[in-house]
């Protein structure tokens, strides 16, 4: 996983809202073969949370198909364990590698419950499980230590970008346990996580513009900051400005942003909205802006 930016892709609708997976499979094909290290179908970016099972087993299987074996699959599992557990065995039916436990819903946790929820689901399925810190879910020393040690428990993404929490877990890590900078926008703190030991990171740009993901990824890895520093200027530092504007823009630009490229992803599902028509055309102008950057046309 860390040849590659790591590919979360949208999960495509029609207008009325239903799945489709045609425009799924050629979104997810299209991602595939920009070579990212691994795909994360149904997780954040890809609404895992407007899912039923139903359609959660196509987003899955169409992924699994599309890879063909080439990629790690890591899907998006979720909510409390009996339910994340549901969803674990239909990802592994469908062909998952790997599923990422997305933070519990609704409520704060102790320590020991944040532990608890890792073991009731690793106890019911044989596929790998990467935890995910963020929101309600940050993990101390201790329990940190305590879910290494949970069989199939393989590795950890942050989204909460206290680096000197993080230096301490990976100083305490086993030396195969895996860490992600699952950041909103992971480019922004690419470099920051990369000093403390966590230079793979998932990016939401590389589901509508691989080309820039891609570059900024090559440039990162080369040490080439002029590049970085240009990307980061001119795309984006810019784009997360324009994130912040409206809640759930994190998900919901990044569709516009594919649509914008002609991607068969169609809308985002209440509650998020898509943006306005003002934001619309900022996003417009910023993508061919971040193209142009790297040679590439919108």
């Amino acid at each position: 996983m860390a040849r590659g930016v790591l590919s979360f892709p949208l999960t495509s609708f029609h207008d009325d809202g239903s799945l489709d997976p045609e425009g799924l499979r050629a979104h997810v094909a299209a991602q595939i073969a920009t070579a990212p290290g691994a795909v994360f179908p149904a997780c954040g970016t890809g609404e895992f949370f407007s899912l039923d099972e139903d359609e959660y087993r196509r987003v899955v299987a169409v992924t699994a198909e599309e890879a063909a074996g080439r990629l790690p699959v890591v899907a998006g599992i979720g909510y409390g364990w009996a339910q994340a557990v549901r969803f674990a065995r239909i990802a592994e039916e469908s062909g998952a590698d790997a599923l990422l436990v997305l933070p519990h819903y609704l409520v704060a946790a102790p320590q020991d419950g944040l532990v608890a929820q890792l073991e009731q689901i690793a106890a019911r399925t044989s596929l790998p499980l990467i935890a995910y810190q963020r929101g309600q879910v940050a993990f101390g020393i201790d329990a940190f230590r305590r879910i290494t040690e949970i069989p199939g428990v393989i590795g950890l993404k942050d989204g909460h970008s206290d680096l000197d929490r993080l230096q301490r877990l990976t100083l305490a890590a086993p030396e195969d346990f895996l860490f992600f900078n699952g950041a909103s926008t992971a480019e922004i703190q690419a470099r920051a996580y990369a000093t403390v030991g966590v230079p793979s990171y998932s990016s939401a740009v590389h589901a509508f513009a691989p080309e820039i993901a891609n570059a900024f990824f090559a440039a990162l890895n080369a040490g080439d900051d002029g590049t970085v520093d240009k990307l980061l200027r001119g795309f984006y530092v810019p784009l997360v400005e324009l994130r912040d504007r409206v809640p759930g823009y994190a998900v919901s630009l990044v569709k516009a942003a594919a649509r914008l490229r002609g991607r068969p992803v169609g809308p985002v599902r209440a509650p998020l909205t898509d943006p306005s028509a003002a934001d619309l055309a900022d996003l417009k102008t910023l993508l061919a802006t971040g193209l142009d950057l790297v040679g590439a046309t919108l």
